[in-house]
């Protein structure tokens, strides 16, 4: 019988993370993992941790993986310093690394900057100490019903019976599911051939942005329907929906860049990690939130 293998997640109770912990058990591994709000229950392989990059608990002195999946930053700082055991780390990054280098609105541009930064250390701090890293960047998230884009349009239209659009929205999207980014983690682990290096993890799919919002508003039960306007109109409908407090945290640039296409090369995932993403087919349970 083999020994069971431990691994360390943080960032266990978020989306990507409770997707990656189901796949650890399911795969044998005892499991500690740490969160501000982990859930009221686990098992026997696993063991909740509450805390966060400001206040850390006390955490294992060795295992065999160390999984992040919140923010890298906080993640990449921690590591750098940390006084643990542990031959492999997988980390999750964003393609806005690379999507948002050359942005207009200036935060947008110092967030991409953080990425490739916090990437460089986890990397450096990964070779100091003869350890092999492994970053993942993920596309657009969807299924866990507690993403920013798709379960946001999804809870909008729903409470309203519609879903606003510029018209012209046809740049192109690659939307991926939760699970296939943890299947992905999980693949890291076992393949040499990603040690040291970074995979962008697009969805399965590229299609453009309204047929992505087409499909989102086709799978919740009340179908709402898709209105689009005219750009000026739109601009008009967007600051009175602002004014009014029913729209909050639209990124400036992100009505514009729903005329850019985002696509990415799964290319070297697929060849390394036997990645597989699937197709863009939403649910309307993809979009309802469990979190506790």
């Amino acid at each position: 019988m083999s020994a069971v293998r431990h691994a360390l997640v943080f960032g266990g109770s978020g989306q990507v993370g409770a997707a990656l912990i189901a796949r650890l058990r399911a795969a044998g591994w005892a499991v500690a993992a740490l969160s501000r709000t982990p859930p009221p229950t686990g098992d026997d392989g696993l063991h909740w941790l509450r805390g966060e990059f400001a206040a850390l608990p006390e955490l294992p002195r060795a295992c065999d993986a160390i999984f992040s999946c919140g923010p890298l930053d906080l993640f990449s700082f921690w590591y750098v310093q940390a006084d643990i055991a542990c031959p492999r780390v997988v980390a999750f990054g964003s393609t806005s690394m690379q999507s948002k280098h050359a942005a207009a609105d200036p935060d947008e541009r110092a967030l991409a900057q953080r990425l490739r930064a916090a990437e460089a250390r986890v990397f450096g701090a990964a070779a100091e100490r003869g350890a092999a890293a492994t970053l993942l960047r993920p596309t657009l998230i969807y299924g866990a019903g507690r993403d920013h884009s798709l379960s946001r349009i999804a809870a909008l239209a729903a409470r309203t019976g519609f879903f606003v659009l510029p018209r012209g929205t046809r740049g192109l999207r690659q939307p991926v599911h939760v699970d296939d980014l943890a299947a992905a983690a999980l693949a890291a682990i076992e393949c040499t051939a990603s040690f040291g290096r970074g995979y962008a993890l697009p969805g399965g799919e590229t299609l453009p942005y309204r047929e992505m919002v087409v499909r989102t508003l086709a799978a919740l039960p009340s179908r709402p329907r898709l209105i689009e306007l005219p750009s000026p109109l739109f601009r008009l409908a967007l600051r009175t929906a602002h004014a009014s407090g029913r729209l909050r945290g639209l990124p400036a640039g992100a009505v514009a860049r729903m005329r850019e296409d985002l696509v990415f090369d799964a290319g070297p995932a697929r060849r390394d990690l036997g990645y597989a993403p699937r197709a863009f087919a939403p649910r309307a349970d993809m979009f309802a939130s469990s979190a506790p």
